[in-house]
This record gives structure tokens, sequence and C-alpha cells, in this order.
């Protein structure tokens, strides 16, 4: 009995250490104060009627004529329901595939990701961010905060890591804040051991070396080496177009080589790299090994020869070749790093915690500073426009009264 009660106090013990991390995780992610609406509120109102809008946006498409950016931004700043963010879906759509279709507002891309998030429609956020070019949404680097935030909360990481995608898509990592939420995303998703396909592989690790690329740290040495691992995986297995295709990289062969190249810098440096991250690298490695192994050992027909030589060309196969070479000189690098003391016990998450605990409050007073003034900006911006709009429409019904003074006129005489 006391055998049992033993385990099952050690039982306790283990999963509440393993649950420590995103327990304490709440504690210091984005604070109250950043993702208080209350800045955001606090703009001037302008009530509208949607139905009214939505009839004259259809009446202004109908006469082929352009919707203005500032009705889209009123309906999108007035939606009150769910039924409504599917009503605004719509007409950014509509707007985006208009003659003003580059003319959406910042503002009304931060409205549209606050009011998803209000209403509890998150996935409409993310569609339309999926498809951006469709929907004319690039948010700031302030709004994809938001919605990091929101996803890392409820613990769904592969969700917050589908957003790190377009923050790199966008090439978006400016803010200290954004580029270590993406790091704790990236790195908690990782922490899970994931099943990944080839297209998640190239996404993870694209977004993981140009997020690594802006710290200069142990989290961003071993954020650019797994990064570069996995794209130089999808490269051995798919060739480099696979790689590069549609994405802000390096068009060159050898990512695997860029991987080592890392590790070089690592072992004649003072920064350290991650153990678990070499071991991730180290398994790659392996995995790439043993699929070439039986690539080679079976036969291919002709049909699946021609479908491979489509995707990989002589230079992929060069770059194929070289992969004993590299896993050769990965023991070697990695030997030398550990009789250096340059190997960090920690756990890539465990540091990206770490980072984030350290420097996630000095980022935020900065990012709150800037958000106050962007939405000051912004509202100037709105009062010109409403200016602008007010005297158009009072400049058409002055010649509207002047064209109907000359037609009765006319009449008289």
């Amino acid at each position: 009995m006391a055998a049992s009660l033993w385990k099952r106090c050690v039982t306790a013990a283990v999963k509440v250490k393993c649950l420590s991390p995103s327990l304490s995780a709440r504690r210091w992610l984005l604070s109250a104060a950043y993702t208080d609406t209350k800045v955001w509120e606090a703009r001037e109102k302008d009530p509208q009627n949607l139905a009214v809008l939505a009839t004259t946006m259809e009446r202004t498409y109908e006469r082929n004529l352009p919707v203005s950016s500032l009705t889209v931004s009123r309906f999108v700043d007035n939606i009150s329901s769910q039924e409504e963010v599917d009503q605004a879906e719509y007409y950014l759509y509509k707007f985006r595939h208009s003659a003003n279709g580059w003319y959406l507002r910042d503002w009304t891309i931060h409205s549209w990701i606050r009011q998803c998030l209000k209403y509890g429609v998150r996935e409409k956020a993310m569609h339309t961010l999926k498809n951006k070019a469709q929907y004319g949404i690039f948010p700031d680097d302030f709004t994809f905060n938001l919605l990091l935030d929101s996803y890392i909360k409820d613990g769904d990481f592969k969700s917050t890591c589908s957003v790190v995608e377009e923050v790199m898509l966008q090439e978006a990592f400016d803010l200290p804040s954004t580029q270590i939420l993406s790091l704790y995303a990236l790195g908690s998703y990782l922490a899970t051991r994931p099943q990944l396909t080839v297209s998640e592989e190239r996404a993870l690790g694209a977004s993981l070396l140009i997020c690594g690329m802006t710290q200069d740290n142990t989290v961003g040495l071993s954020a650019q080496l797994l990064g570069n691992a996995l794209l130089g995986k999808v490269e051995m297995l798919k060739g480099i177009h696979a790689v590069f295709k549609r994405m802000p990289l390096f068009w060159g062969h050898g990512y695997l080589g860029r991987a080592l190249a890392v590790m070089e810098r690592a072992a004649s440096g003072d920064v350290k790299l991650s153990k678990d991250t070499l071991d991730y690298v180290n398994d790659l490695l392996q995995e790439l090994s043993s699929t070439s192994d039986t690539d080679s050992s079976e036969e291919v027909s002709a049909g699946e020869v021609d479908k491979k030589g489509d995707a990989i060309d002589e230079d992929d196969q060069a770059e194929q070749a070289k992969l004993p070479q590299y896993a050769s000189r990965f023991k070697e690098l990695r030997s030398q790093l550990e009789s250096q003391g340059r190997v960090d016990s920690a756990s890539l998450q465990a540091l990206v915690t770490s980072l984030a605990q350290q420097n996630l409050a000095a980022a935020e007073k900065s990012d709150l500073e800037q958000y106050e003034s962007r939405v000051q900006a912004w509202e100037a911006e709105r009062r010109q426009l409403i200016k602008r709009e007010k005297e158009m429409r009072e400049k058409a019904e002055q010649e509207k009264q002047e064209r109907l003074a000359a037609k009765a006129a006319a009449q008289q005489a």
C-alpha cells in the first residue's frame, strides 16, 4: 500500500511538472492592458444602420461604381453580432474585387480582427487571413499579437503556428513582442512532437528560420538550426523548388548545409544551442538516411522516374548525394559543441518561456505607446475622409440644383 501511495504521489508530481509551463504561461502572456479595448473603444462613434449600408453598397455595385473604403469601415465598426460578421466578410470580399480594392484601411483590418475575437468567430479572422489576397486582410504586428495571444491562451498551438506562418509570409516580425510570442508558439507546438506533413514542415521551418534570425541568443540560434534542418528535409525529399515557392526564402540549394553553419557559428562563438533541438535534428537526419537507403534499395517503375524527374532536377540529386557528409559533419560538430559546453540542457520550450518572462513586459510598454499613437493617426485620417465625403456630397448636391435650375430656366424660355 505504501508503495502504491508513493507511486501515485510521484505520478501527480510528474503531471504538475509537465503542466507547469502552460499554467505559468497564463501569468506572463500579453497583459490585460495590452488586450484591453479601452483605447480602441474610446474612438469617436459613428453609428450606422447596417441594413441601410448594405443596400447602399449593393446599389452602388449594381451601377458599376466603386464603394468607398469609409463605407466598408463603417460596416465593420458597427458589427454587433455573429451574423453581421458573416455579412461583413461578404462585403470585404466584394470590396477587394472592386475598383477600390487596394484601399482597404489599416484600421478596418484591425477592427475586423477585433470584431471576430469579440463575437467568438475567430475562425472567420483566420479564413480571411489565410485568403488575404481575396479579402485584403494584411494585419499589422499589434493586430497579429492579439490573434496570437488568443490562441495561445486556449493552448491551441497548432492554430497559433498557423498565425505565425502568416506573420512569416508577411515578414512582419518587426516587434520584439511578436517575435517572442511566435517563438513561444513554435517551441510549444514542437514540444508535443506532432506528426507533420511535408507542407507543415516547410511552413514551420520557414517560420523558425525567419523569426529566429531576429534573436541573437540561444533561442534564436536554436530556431535557425531547426528551421534550416526542416527546410533541408523538404529539399531532400521534394527538391529546392518545393522549399522556396511563394516563401520569403533564399533561392539556393543547401539548407542542411546552412543548418550545419549555424552549429559552426555556435562552436566558434559564445551562444549555446538547446539539446532537444540537436536531438530533433539528429532524428531528422536519421530519418532522411533511412529514407534514402530504402529508396536506393527499391526498384522504381519508369512512370515513377518520370514523375520524380518533373520535381527533382540534377542539382537536387547532387544535393541529396551530400546527405552522408551532412550526417557525418553533424556528429562531429555536436561532439565539439558538447566538449566546449555549448549545449544548453534546457528545452527550446523552456528557453522561450524564460525569454518571454524576461522581455515581454518591456516589449509591451513600447507596443502600447505606438498603438495609442497609431489609433490617433487613424482617427485623424478617418475624420479627414469624413470631411472630404461631406464636401463631395455638398458639391454634388449643388451641381444637381444648378442643373435643375438651368433646366427650369430653359423650359420657361
